[in-house]
């Protein structure tokens, strides 16, 4: 498997998603509770680890 580099707004993206579920995991934040946090933090692994195995994204 090839693997590429992920393009800077998808890694920005995924930047912002696991910082976001950090802090909602961490602190208490009134929008965002813990478990969507962890989950936040999921879909950013996810998010990274698709751009890293396609082409372009």
């Amino acid at each position: 498997m090839r693997l590429n580099a992920p393009k800077v707004i998808t890694w920005y993206i995924a930047l912002v998603l696991g910082i976001l579920g950090v802090l909602a995991t961490i602190a208490d934040i009134p929008v965002i509770t813990a478990v969507i946090g962890f989950w936040l933090v999921v879909i950013a692994l996810v998010l990274m680890l698709v751009a890293t195995a396609t082409k372009n994204l």
